[in-house]
C-alpha cells in the first residue's frame, strides 16, 4: 500500500481559496440578476403588450382591460404590503424599489381560471411603472377569496 502527500505552501492554498470564493460570488450575483430580469424585464407600453403577457401567463381575457387606476405605492410598507411584496418577491419582483412611485394598476377579468370559467370573480392585475411591469397577481374578489402570483399553475 502506497500513501502520497502532497504539501501545499499556504499562500498558494490562501490564493485558492480566495479563487473558490470569487466564484462562488460570481454565480451568485449571476444567478441573482438572471431570475430578476427573467422574471420582471417586461416592458408593456401598449394593450397589445399586456394581452400578450397575459396570455404568455397562461390566461384568457376580454379584448382590453377592465379597470385601469393610479396609485402611489406607500413609503412605509404595513402588514398588508409586507405580504403582498412577499408574494411579488416570490415572482421575481420587488416593489420595495418602487416606495413613494405612481405607479398604473390595469385590471383584466380572467376568463379561464378552473371552476371560475365565465364569471366575473377572477381578475389579474398588472402593476405598471414607466411602461415596465414591476409586479402583479390574480386574485378572487369573493369574500373567501385568493391570489395568486401571475404565473398559472392550473393544467
Amino acid at each position: 500500500m502506497f500513501i502520497r502527500t502532497i504539501k501545499i505552501k499556504r499562500p498558494n492554498l490562501l490564493a485558492a481559496a480566495l479563487v473558490v470564493v470569487i466564484v462562488c460570488l460570481i454565480a451568485i450575483v449571476g444567478l441573482t440578476a438572471y431570475r430578476v430580469t427573467a422574471k420582471s424585464e417586461y416592458e408593456l407600453k401598449n394593450e397589445q403588450q399586456r394581452q400578450e403577457f397575459i396570455k404568455e401567463m397562461g390566461w384568457e381575457t376580454d379584448e382590453g382591460f377592465d379597470d385601469c387606476k393610479q396609485i402611489t405605492i406607500p413609503e412605509e410598507f404595513n402588514d398588508v404590503y409586507n405580504s403582498y411584496n412577499e408574494l411579488q418577491k416570490q415572482q421575481g419582483f420587488d416593489l420595495s424599489r418602487y416606495k413613494g412611485k405612481i405607479c398604473d394598476i390595469y385590471t383584466y377579468k380572467v376568463r379561464n381560471y378552473k371552476g371560475h370559467e365565465g364569471t366575473d370573480d377572477v381578475n389579474c392585475n398588472l402593476i405598471i411603472f414607466e411602461n415596465k411591469l414591476i409586479g402583479g397577481d390574480v386574485s378572487s374578489v369573493e369574500l373567501d377569496g385568493f391570489m395568486q402570483g401571475l404565473r398559472s399553475s392550473q393544467k
